[in-house]
């Protein structure tokens, strides 16, 4: 195996076949030791955080697989914290796809003067550069197209995805009481035909759910939802 990428909370070998290990780790987004999902930077390391992290990703990538999204996914070694994936490319530097259903982060900060804090919002998408440097700025269908990074008719098909992705992903978790209030998903170009697909995870890390008004942090998450 060959170490291709060292990131915030996992690490991308090339197994040499055109396949790709994830490796999770338990190093979490946040700042001063507080846990944030839309944060930049790595603030706190949780024990157990990367195993519990890929048991929820196996669990929702196998729901997708089911309900014919496509994903990146190939297997998953729980012990091992690993994760077996195609072979994806990412758009420009990358992006990341939000779903928001409530008022929350740094939708509330940008637009407080016009919502109120945990306000329903109709599965609105919004998306972001992966830029660490300049905050992660939103950028618009029409700037995505200017600027090379996705067509208009790739942008749809992105935003479709993550409506339908974050639909199955919301209706899981109601199963259990829970109520998703946003999500992040990263998604990639496979295969010859450049499929667009889902990539990376689908962990407590990446989106904010609460239960009885109380926010549910990663590691009771994955206990709830995967609890017999």
């Amino acid at each position: 195996m060959k170490l291709v990428y060292t990131g915030k909370t996992k690490d991308v070998y090339d197994l040499g076949n055109g396949n790709y290990l994830l490796q999770f780790k338990d190093d979490a987004t946040g700042t001063d030791g507080v846990f944030d999902p839309g944060s930049n930077t790595v603030g706190l390391t949780i024990e157990g955080a990367g195993r519990a992290g890929l048991r929820l990703t196996k669990y929702f990538f196998e729901v997708l697989q089911k309900n014919g999204i496509p994903t990146h996914y190939i297997d998953a070694d729980i012990d091992k914290a690993t994760m077996t994936v195609k072979a994806a490319t990412v758009f420009g530097k990358g992006l990341e796809v939000i779903c928001r259903y409530r008022a929350v982060g740094s939708f509330l900060r940008r637009y407080g003067a016009y919502v109120e804090e945990g306000q329903p919002l109709d599965a609105f998408v919004e998306i972001t550069l992966k830029d660490d440097e300049r905050q992660d700025p939103p950028i618009t269908e029409d700037a995505l197209d200017m600027l090379g990074i996705l067509s208009k008719s790739e942008y749809q098909v992105l935003k479709d995805l993550t409506r339908r992705i974050s639909g199955l992903v919301k209706d899981e978790l109601a199963k259990k009481g829970i109520e998703l209030y946003d999500i992040k998903f990263e998604f990639g170009r496979v295969g010859e035909n450049r499929e667009i697909v889902l990539i990376d995870e689908i962990s407590g890390g990446n989106m904010r759910a609460y239960q009885d008004g109380q926010y549910i942090p990663p590691l009771e998450l994955e206990r709830i939802v995967l609890e017999a």
